[in-house]
């Protein structure tokens, strides 16, 4: 996340000529500005959510696939409970992770995508794009879409990793001991993949 910058302002004569291409300092946001920014970080909830949940299910379904391509292996007798139990593990595992990268979401989403949207939106902006308006803003929005997602993934992801990835490694141990009890024959594990590792663009935040 590219954090608003605070430029110095030249006031010395002797850099007079470089004024016209130096950047200018940027204004406090009004309150008017914050309270358009909730309400547009508000009205992309939906949005948002969706990642969160994304972000939490991924590595189970890359686990998942990896378990149903072992649990060929099973004797067909012993499948079927075999696939409950590490379904169950796997529901288990979400129950918990979810609520966790949600907060983390709803503490992160100002300080990234609100950040980017005071920086880079004027506040008559975001007047038009609470509003909703067929406007060109509304386009510029979608265009910072995926800016703003990654800008949030890659604070989110660092940041819950260390509390997934050994919850991660405890269910793929677990997983892998039940397919082994079942009689599949498996490779040695080699860790979960980190959560920090999938920082890439996994959703798109609501625009209606």
């Amino acid at each position: 996340m590219k954090r608003r910058m605070v430029l110095a302002v030249v006031c010395c004569a002797t850099l007079a000529n470089a004024q016209s291409s130096a950047p200018a300092a940027k204004a406090p946001s009004s309150p008017a500005k914050k309270d358009l920014i909730n309400k547009a970080l508000s009205m992309q909830q939906a949005g948002i959510d969706e990642l969160a949940k994304t972000v939490a299910e991924r590595p189970v379904i890359s686990l998942g696939q990896q378990a149903g391509a072992a649990l060929q292996t099973v004797p067909a007798e012993k499948r079927d409970a075999i696939a409950k139990s590490i379904d169950a593990d796997f529901k288990a595992y979400l129950e918990e992770a979810a609520p966790l990268i949600r907060d983390r979401v709803a503490k992160l989403t100002p300080l990234t995508v609100g950040a980017m949207l005071d920086e880079k939106m004027t506040e008559d902006e975001l007047k038009q794009l609470v509003a909703w308006l067929e406007s060109p803003v509304r386009k510029k929005y979608e265009q910072l879409g995926p800016e703003l997602r990654n800008s949030l993934l890659q604070k989110l992801l660092p940041d819950v990793s260390p509390m997934l990835d050994p919850k991660l490694t405890a269910l793929q141990e677990k997983v892998a001991g039940t397919l082994r009890a079942g009689g599949a024959k498996i490779p040695k594990p080699q860790g979960p993949t980190p959560a920090a590792s999938s920082a890439k663009p996994v959703a798109k935040p609501a625009s209606k």
